[in-house]
């Protein structure tokens, strides 16, 4: 008797707790709860199953939402560019969505891969001229490395100026990162500062790929050119952090040379832009943003600035390749920051 009369008030209490909300890991809007229920009977204990409707139970794995918050959600955006989406707005419990960013004049920002306090104006001035003369063996590898990776290049793209931009530049990025990322592991290893190099490079990986972001909005990669980059990121990375590893003057040398390249190629696509063999359509919004152009600029500007910043990363990777080649440490020598 005292068995059931506690099986009783078992079952009454779970009845009492069906409209309760709780925490668990599914959510329920009508299910059904089961009791496992004991009871002796001739002096034997036997069990039974016993199953009732549950309604209005919803359960969040870590946090319950109001209407209110979820009303919001289905209305809000993410992406690349904040706002104008119909994307749903992603709640997350730990209250780590960056605050609103405004520009200058009040006006929303729309971007989040980059913050308004990372664009800036080009140098234009910097001069295109400058080359480093192979002296030494090194040089001289690096040198002719560069060039015979010229002709398949050319070969490839002929004169198909925005597709081999978009192209080059995932392969542009690569270098910054590989060292910047061997640099902050030695930073660690030695206990040291790097003198502002690792964040040198590291910005100078952001630029390229910043770049890419660019001309992927001029010029479409097909599927064989997605491809191509799979395979040529591969093996530059990897050939290039042997490099580095090996001999990072040589490494930078590589870059310098590489850099000088570039500013060809962008000259030889802005001269097809001049003679109108190449559309000089309207500057993307995201270069207008980024290198602070005006609303009416168009893709003759943004190879002006992006020529401009291939100039800067073939001085400061040339200066880099001449540190070590002085016998000393790139923390030896203040790392030109903010060098645009």
């Amino acid at each position: 008797m005292m068995m059931r009369r506690g099986v009783t008030k078992a079952v009454r209490s779970v009845l009492g707790h069906a409209g309760s909300r709780g925490f668990s890991t599914g959510a329920v809007a009508t299910e059904q709860a089961t009791a496992r229920i004991f009871r002796a009977n001739s002096g034997r204990v036997s069990e039974a199953w016993i199953r009732f409707p549950v309604i209005g139970v919803r359960n969040f794995s870590t946090v319950t939402l109001d209407a209110k918050t979820e009303k919001k959600a289905e209305t809000g955006s993410v992406g690349g560019a904040a706002g104008g989406g119909r994307d749903k707005e992603i709640v997350s419990y730990w209250g780590v969505s960056p605050a609103k960013v405004t520009k200058e004049d009040g006006g929303e920002w729309r971007w989040s891969c980059f913050r308004p306090w990372e664009t800036y104006k080009s140098n234009l001035s910097i001069d295109l001229k400058k080359h480093h003369a192979p002296v030494t063996f090194l040089d001289k590898v690096a040198y002719w490395t560069v060039k015979s990776l010229r002709y398949p290049t050319d070969l490839f793209f002929q004169r198909r100026y925005g597709c081999r931009a978009m192209m080059l530049e995932t392969v542009a990025a690569v270098p910054g990162m590989v060292g910047g990322m061997l640099l902050h592991c030695k930073s660690l290893r030695q206990f040291e500062h790097s003198g502002g190099w690792i964040k040198v490079l590291l910005e100078e990986a952001e630029n390229e790929r910043m770049h890419l972001m660019t001309f992927m909005e001029v010029a479409k990669p097909r599927w064989y050119e997605r491809a191509l980059v799979f395979t040529v990121q591969g093996v530059f990375f990897n050939a290039y952090f042997m490099a580095y590893v090996i001999s990072p003057k040589l490494a930078h040398r590589v870059v310098g040379y590489l850099e000088e390249e570039a500013i060809h190629s962008y000259t030889e696509f802005l001269k097809e832009l001049d003679k109108g063999n190449i559309e000089n359509v309207p500057a993307p919004a995201i270069a207008i943003d980024y290198w602070q152009l005006p609303q009416d600029a168009t893709l003759r500007d943004v190879v002006m600035v992006v020529r401009a910043d291939e100039a800067h990363h073939r001085d400061v990777n040339h200066f880099a390749s001449d540190i070590h080649y002085q016998g000393h440490e790139l923390k030896k020598a203040p790392a030109p920051l903010g060098y645009h």
